[in-house]
Order: C-alpha cells, then sequence, then structure tokens
C-alpha cells in the first residue's frame, strides 16, 4: 500500500530539481553541471539549495575543486538516473529514430596506438547517416574508465581486455596479430636474436609496460627496451633507421608504414593476437541512439579488421 505522506511529498517535489541534481552527481561538479544545462553556477546552486530544503538532506557537499554527495544522495542518484534514462528513452519513442537527430555527439576514449586504426574509418561511416555528428576521439585513463561512462563524460571505450564491474558491458570488436618491423638489413629473425636484440616500445602512457610486453611476460620472455615513444610512426622511423627491433599489431603496418625501407617477420616468441573490445555503461544499453552508436563502430571495424581484407584480397584473385 502506498503511503500518503510519501505521495503528498512527491506532489510537492519540484521534479526539475531531479534532472539538476541528475547532472551534478555525474558531474561532481556545480561549474561543468551548469555548463552541461547551457545556465549560470547561481541557478544550480538555487536548484540545489531548494532540493536540499525539500529533502532535508545537504545532498552536496565541497571536496577539493568540486562536490561529492551525501550517503542520502548517493542512495538516490542511480534511482534517480534510471527514471531520466527511461524519460530520454520515451521521448525518443516519441517518433521514430533519426540519427542525424538523435546523436549530436560521440565521445570515445581509446589508446593513442590504435586511434589511427579507428578513427578514419568511423568518420567516414558516420558522415553517411549523421554528417553534422561531432566526433571526439579522447585519450583513454583506465582508473576513470567506470565513472566517465556512467556520468556520460564517455559514450564508449576501445581497449584491450581489461577487468570491469558488472555495471560495464563490453564485446570483442577484432583481433589483430602481431608482427616484428626491422630495418631491411636483416635477413632473418630468430628467437635468439630476438632476445638479443635492442627494441622500440609504443606507449601513451609514461612509464610500465607496454602492451606487448605483458603478452611476451606470460610466455616468461623479457625483451630489452632502449626506446620509448607515443607513435607507431615514430617507433617504425627509428627502426628503419637502426638495428633495433619493433613489435606491433600488424593493422599498424598498414596505417604508418609507407615508404619507409621496413622489412616484417613473424613473431619468433609465440604472443597472442591483440584483441580490443568496445566498452559501455549497462544503463544505456537499450538507449536507441548508444545502440546505433555501437552497431555503427561494429561494422566499421568489421569492415577494417584484417581478417576481412584478407577475404577481400582472396575474392578479388
Amino acid at each position: 500500500m502506498t503511503d500518503p505522506h510519501d505521495s503528498s511529498r512527491l506532489n510537492q517535489l519540484d521534479l526539475n530539481l531531479l534532472h539538476v541534481f541528475d547532472v551534478v552527481a555525474r558531474e561532481g561538479n556545480l561549474s561543468e553541471a551548469a555548463r552541461g544545462l547551457s545556465v549560470t553556477q547561481s541557478a544550480v546552486s538555487h536548484a540545489i539549495a531548494r532540493l536540499r530544503a525539500q529533502l532535508g538532506d545537504p545532498l552536496f557537499v565541497r571536496r577539493g575543486r568540486g562536490v561529492a554527495p551525501t550517503p542520502l544522495a548517493e542512495r538516490l542518484a542511480p534511482a534517480i538516473r534510471q527514471a531520466m534514462g527511461v524519460l530520454e528513452r520515451a521521448l525518443v519513442a516519441r517518433g521514430a529514430f533519426d540519427p542525424e537527430v538523435d546523436v549530436p555527439h560521440l565521445t570515445l576514449a581509446l589508446p593513442d596506438e590504435i586511434e589511427p586504426m579507428v578513427l578514419p574509418v568511423l568518420r567516414t561511416r558516420l558522415a553517411r547517416t549523421a554528417p553534422d555528428l561531432v566526433l571526439a576521439s579522447v585519450r583513454i585513463d583506465r582508473p576513470r574508465m567506470r565513472a566517465d561512462l556512467w556520468n556520460r563524460k564517455l559514450d564508449v571505450v576501445l581497449d584491450v581486455p581489461q577487468p570491469t564491474p558488472p555495471e560495464v558491458l563490453h564485446q570483442p570488436m577484432f583481433d589483430d596479430a602481431f608482427c616484428v618491423a626491422a630495418s631491411r638489413q636483416r635477413r632473418q629473425l630468430r628467437r635468439d636474436a630476438y632476445l638479443a636484440a635492442g627494441h622500440v616500445a609504443v606507449s601513451s602512457r609514461r612509464h610500465g609496460p607496454a602492451m606487448e610486453d605483458y603478452l611476451l611476460a606470460a610466455h616468461g620472455v623479457e625483451r630489452r627496451v632502449v626506446v620509448r615513444c607515443r607513435r607507431y610512426e615514430t617507433a617504425l622511423a627509428i627502426v628503419a633507421a637502426s638495428d633495433l627491433l619493433l613489435t606491433l599489431p600488424r593493422q599498424q603496418i598498414a596505417h604508418h608504414r609507407a615508404a619507409l625501407p621496413i622489412r616484417l617477420f613473424r613473431t619468433p616468441v609465440a604472443i597472442p593476437p591483440m584483441q580490443v573490445r568496445l566498452y559501455w555503461h549497462r544503463e544505456r544499453d537499450d538507449e536507441p541512439a548508444h545502440r546505433w552508436i555501437r552497431e555503427q563502430i561494429r561494422r566499421c571495424l568489421a569492415s577494417s579488421s584484417p581478417a576481412t581484407r584478407a577475404r577481400s584480397r582472396h575474392r578479388s584473385a
């Protein structure tokens, strides 16, 4: 049975304030919330003050340059976000879904190393059906991935497999085998030569192992990295002019090889293929716009995957 007091309390509540609460909870910052709502910061502060008075709780307290939720706000935030999501889906469902209108922007995070493989083909595909869509690629911040997906600072994340909480969903996008790039002076590459050589590592992180080092370590192999850089085109230029080796996903060659004097070898040490997965928040799983975004990413990466290109070459042969 519904408590009449609770019904009266809901009737007295200004539901517009819940939308402000939702944005503040997601942003953790009043000025950022104001920017997202296209209002002044004082308007946001006034709205939260009204909601505080109605609920009898501070809701948010200052923390550093932002705000942190009180225990009550932490309990309310998921239910209010879910209610806002239901309303958003209901409004979209009032008419036929139109990506040109209903998907104004897409923000995805991905490692620097795979951006050249993804962004050009994705932009080309999106431009066909949503030419005015604003596409933003940002550097991945793995510790913040769950929070950034939840507060909608990110729509999706493309990254290698990693542990995720239950509220973050994922699916594989493509696999890419590793190869080894060397200068054309090198005629062959055996395991002992690979282990003895100096290596170039590509990573957007300031320190720590590169992606392939984790895979090599699983086989008890540690290589000698003497140069570390952020981009594959830089690494390939270094390799072309030296006796160093570069271990990289094969797709990167198509994007960066150009006319450099490079010779490719199979990896003489067993390394499993690099797998790239798509990550998104469970709350957005059923949103029509988000389903469309995920489908566009899946299709463009499937069409540009190594396996698809190999089948295409086979048919044209």
